[in-house]
């Protein structure tokens, strides 16, 4: 289970004194815990693989938006801590698919439901997004289906 892997993997920072692994890994176990709360659980209980992923994918977000802050502050001090954060994010999350597998399924989707004017790309949204769930960010399926149209 990934909880228990984060769990485990604190202890292993700590040995190694790797603060960058050992400070990401408690960020995220603390995320577990709060997830487990919110939920009306106890905060010492493990959460499933896919609550973890989802709480590991919103942390992985966020992420990628205070990257991209800091950029836009000219902190690039702030920028490598949180890419060096956001790289240990990404080895608990699964491979996404890139933009070309996107854009198959979105062309394949898109003649399937017969959607032809770009007034019904909301409509092939919802139709794709619970396929790609977890294998595609949505970002880029937004960008493919407003690039058909």
């Amino acid at each position: 289970m990934i909880h228990e892997d984060i769990k485990n993997g604190i202890k292993s920072a700590m040995l190694a004194k790797n603060t960058v692994l050992l400070e990401t890994l408690r960020m995220m176990s603390a995320a577990m815990m709060n997830e487990s709360v919110a939920k009306g659980r106890k905060p010492n209980e493990i959460l499933s693989d896919e609550e973890a992923l989802a709480v590991i994918t919103r942390l992985a977000k966020q992420r990628k938006d205070s990257i991209d802050q800091y950029r836009k502050g000219g902190r690039e001090d702030l920028v490598a801590e949180e890419e060096s954060q956001l790289k240990i994010l990404e080895t608990y999350l699964p491979k996404m698919m890139d933009r070309s597998e996107v854009e198959k399924i979105v062309k394949t989707k898109k003649a399937e439901l017969g959607i032809n004017d770009a007034s019904q790309k909301g409509m092939l949204m919802k139709a794709i997004m619970p396929e790609l769930k977890g294998k595609a960010d949505g970002a880029v399926v937004k960008e493919v289906v407003d690039s058909i149209f």
